[in-house]
């Protein structure tokens, strides 16, 4: 079984910014990191010039009609609905199923169509109105939505802020839609760690963002001198729901990896890549660019801008690369080579769906070994064993890991003690 893969993207900051961008070329860049879902973020049409919209052309969170795709995304607005087939056709050639979102809370002011909505928003979202789930009229059309979207070969939905709307709306939603369509992936942006069990087991969602988790536990860990024991923590936590979580270090809401709002430099950035990519068999998310060290410079907060036109030089760099033009600098090419090499790692059967032994316990003690800047694990599984230490350290770490008796009884052949050089903010990782 492969570890899945979902790579987001907005495709109005792809090439000139249309479905046809995502051409051969793109789609095959993204078999070399082993990607199973493209998730085409901003599609259905959402409100644009009018004076309450955030940024031009605005935010493809504010949806104005359902059940069309903006226009400025086709070559010829008036066959935009041919051209939008024509890239899940495409996509699908190549392998890959395709995701879009869904926003069960909200809509555009001037929205069209069948949802019943209040006349106000939720905190600072005045480009939206909420919308009412009491209504049996609101209930009914987002279930023709979904629908009409799985109609077209859309193969899952990642789901807007769900939290916010009635659970037991969802969940009928979610079976009703899955009775017609059982293959549909579900992904539920879900912020409250409480709520993680409900989501998954009553309400129906396949996969959960654990962003209160291990992303805000990594970046903890990175940017504030939070103990790297609050890894260890969290799966604790997480236990036999760990499986169902979708790790990430980026996305349109989170500040760039490379920015200097988070690590300031990609290649920083390997240790907790390494750390949520590799530590068990969760799906994994990247964010479009990050694979090259695309750092949201483009923008003033360290995001890359989801209501404005934005050029981010590491998508304008990446894209030309792909497409016959200069090739990468030296210093975005060392980055993707080295997304490349691990996400090749992701997929061998020991990381894919093997185990997972973490070593802080019985190296809190271990000469060289900082458990609050150090974390070490041991995945294993398909006749084979690696050991993964991550350096979340501005200085290199010299380190004799224990491995406990226990963890050799599981894997015969391990040494008792390995020996690992990391570099700062790096990651070392060993075959046995």
């Amino acid at each position: 079984m492969a570890k899945k893969i979902i790579y987001q993207t907005l495709p109005r900051l792809w090439g000139k910014g249309r479905f046809s961008d995502w051409d051969e070329a793109s789609l095959r860049h993204l078999h070399t990191l082993g990607v199973d879902y493209v998730w085409y973020t901003g599609v259905p049409r959402h409100a644009t010039g009018k004076d309450f919209v955030k940024g031009n052309p605005g935010s493809p969170y504010a949806v104005t009609d359902w059940r069309d795709v903006n226009p400025y995304l086709a070559d010829d607005p008036e066959r935009r609905m041919e051209e939008f087939d024509a890239l899940v056709a495409r996509t699908h050639a190549a392998g890959f199923k395709v995701l879009i979102d869904y926003i069960p809370n909200h809509v555009a002011p001037d929205y069209r169509g069948g949802i019943v909505h209040h006349d106000y928003c939720d905190g600072d979202w005045t480009d939206t109105r909420k919308n009412d789930w009491s209504a049996e009229a609101t209930r009914s059309e987002m279930l023709e939505i979904l629908r009409f979207w799985a109609s077209r070969g859309v193969d899952g939905f990642r789901c807007d802020m769900v939290e916010l709307v009635p659970a037991e709306g969802l969940k009928a939603l979610i079976s009703a839609v899955k009775a017609d369509f059982p293959d549909l992936l579900f992904v539920a942006e879900v912020y409250g760690k409480d709520n993680y069990r409900r989501y998954l087991e009553d309400v129906g969602f396949d996969l959960l963002y654990d962003k209160s988790g291990l992303y805000d536990t990594l970046r903890a860990v990175c940017c504030s001198g939070a103990t790297a024991r609050g890894i260890t923590w969290n799966w604790q936590w997480l236990g036999d729901m760990q499986p169902r979580m979708l790790n990430f270090l980026e996305n349109h809401d989170e500040q760039r990896l490379a920015s200097p709002q988070f690590l300031g430099d990609a290649r920083r950035g390997f240790a907790p890549l390494a750390c949520s990519l590799l530590l068990n068999t969760a799906p994994y998310m990247l964010y479009f660019g990050q694979e090259v060290g695309e750092d949201g410079s483009d923008g003033a907060d360290g995001r890359t801008s989801i209501f404005n036109w934005s050029d981010p030089p590491g998508l304008r760099l990446l894209y030309q690369a792909l497409h016959g033009g200069a090739p990468l600098p030296e210093a975005e090419a060392a980055v993707l080579a080295r997304y490349r090499e691990l996400f090749a790692l992701a997929q061998r059967p020991a990381f894919a769906e093997g185990g997972t032994w973490d070593l802080t316990y019985c190296n809190e003690n271990t000469p060289g070994y900082d458990p609050d800047r150090h974390f070490a694990f041991v995945r294993f599984g398909g006749g084979e064993a690696w050991l993964v230490v991550c350096n979340f350290s501005p200085v290199p770490a010299a380190a004799r890991i224990a491995l406990p008796a226990e963890l050799r009884a599981r894997c015969p052949g391990l040494p008792a003690v390995a020996s690992a050089y990391v570099k700062a903010w790096d990651a070392r990782i060993i075959k046995f």
